[in-house]
């Protein structure tokens, strides 16, 4: 991992880089969404037997209820416990982050009230590969089911045993083995196989982020949640835990981006040793790849300049194992921050209850991750009576008339 001083010019390339991977992984995508939705089944089965080397239109789309019901014979007690105690701590949370009901008396006879609904048919995305995401349907479907939502769709381009097992015990029906930006164009307008829903939801690589950037126009989104970033931000600190806590989100993908920010070259030279020891211990995989080609340590001038990088910057995880409250003033934008020492980021991918679904891309500049309000929505209710009407009227026909929009006026004045 190298070891770079934080300039300007540095932190320019580091934006244009992430610009740069989000302007191919368009292209990608935008073809496939666009044969997707105009061929339907035809194009989702040819792009999935192209990229993932399954055959749909063989073996079938739909995981049988069966294969969903008998997947719990093959995995542990261990495991059936461990998703659920997750699943409760995620719910736990997804309950306090739901909005309420309220109502409210503006002026005299005139009352506004909130109405929470759910969204009625969400899709959730499971990212694949070796390894089904488990945790990814739990912090998906889990908050859906806090909110009421009646139809959950699981995709997922390898649904394992430990995945289905989970599904199971979350109550999860429906899992299609689909995956990439054919899926999301399948979800987003349906196919004869895959019926519509109203939003997807979940993470994935840069081609299923910029597939649902480019469907967001027809099809409601959660958020762009693109490959993994992190950010450890500190002076001093446990070199060896700094490490562990880079390789963990590095070895998500190839393009996952690690950063250890610091003002200390001696600490960064110790967490650079202890990366090159930590990679000899863990198998070969996506570790390796990204911590050389996305990731960084990077020397900082002064504890200000890095903050100001860092809340630039808008990572997805960022950790501040020391001096934290005073650290923390001074970020505003963060898909998710981890506090102290014992603030392992793995905690938070799977168990803590707080969502891993989080802005990438610096999006995070602009909203926050995943919570149990992006499931329903909040209707307004406006309740007026006679005495209400004549508190509002002449001031409604004075700023209609401002506007020059006269049958407003009118239909405030026929009522008089």
């Amino acid at each position: 991992m190298r070891i770079v001083k934080l300039t300007p010019r540095i932190e320019k390339w580091l934006h244009a880089r992430r610009a740069r991977q989000d302007e191919k992984a368009q292209s990608v995508a935008a073809e496939i969404v666009a044969d997707v939705r105009k061929r339907g089944d035809a194009a989702l089965f040819a792009w999935t037997k192209k990229l993932d080397h399954f055959d749909p239109a063989r073996v079938g789309v739909w995981i049988s209820r069966k294969e969903i019901r008998s997947a719990e014979r093959h995995v542990s007690p261990t495991f059936l416990n461990a998703i659920r105690r997750a699943a409760r701590n995620v719910r736990g949370v997804s309950e306090k982050q739901l909005p309420r009901p309220w109502s409210f008396e503006s002026e005299p006879g005139v009352r506004i009230s909130q109405r929470v609904s759910p969204i009625e048919s969400i899709g959730c995305y499971i990212p694949g590969g070796h390894f089904s995401l488990v945790s990814t349907l739990i912090m998906t479907a889990v908050p859906a089911q806090v909110a009421g939502v009646s139809r959950i769709v699981a995709v997922c381009p390898g649904p394992n045993p430990e995945l289905l097992a989970a599904a199971e015990l979350l109550g999860i029906e429906e899992i299609a083995h689909i995956g990439g930006a054919q899926a999301i164009a399948a979800l987003a307008y349906g196919t004869r196989s895959i019926p519509r829903v109203e939003k997807i939801f979940g993470p994935g690589n840069k081609y299923v982020t910029a597939a649902k950037q480019l469907v967001s126009g027809d099809c409601a989104i959660d958020l762009p949640a693109g490959p993994t970033e992190a950010i450890v931000l500190a002076a001093e600190g446990n070199a060896r835990w700094i490490a562990a806590d880079l390789l963990a989100q590095a070895e998500h993908a190839k393009d996952a981006a690690s950063f250890f920010v610091t003002t200390s070259r001696s600490l960064a030279r110790e967490v650079q040793r202890e990366i090159g020891w930590q990679l000899g211990e863990l198998p070969f995989g996506m570790a390796r790849v990204s911590i050389e080609h996305a990731g960084a340590i990077l020397v900082a001038d002064s504890l200000d300049q890095a903050c100001e990088f860092v809340d630039r910057f808008a990572p997805e995880h960022l950790s501040l194992p020391e001096n934290a409250e005073k650290l923390l003033k001074k970020i505003k934008s963060a898909g998710t921050v981890f506090i102290g020492p014992w603030g392992a980021q793995p905690l938070g991918d799977y168990a803590t209850g707080s969502n891993h679904v989080l802005p990438t891309g610096g999006w995070a500049r602009k909203r926050g991750g995943l919570s149990a309000a992006d499931f329903v929505k909040c209707i307004s209710v406006q309740t007026i009576s006679r005495k209400g009407f004549l508190h509002l009227a002449d001031t409604v026909e004075t700023l209609a008339e401002s506007e020059g929009l006269m049958a407003h006026r009118t239909a405030v004045r026929v009522r008089r």
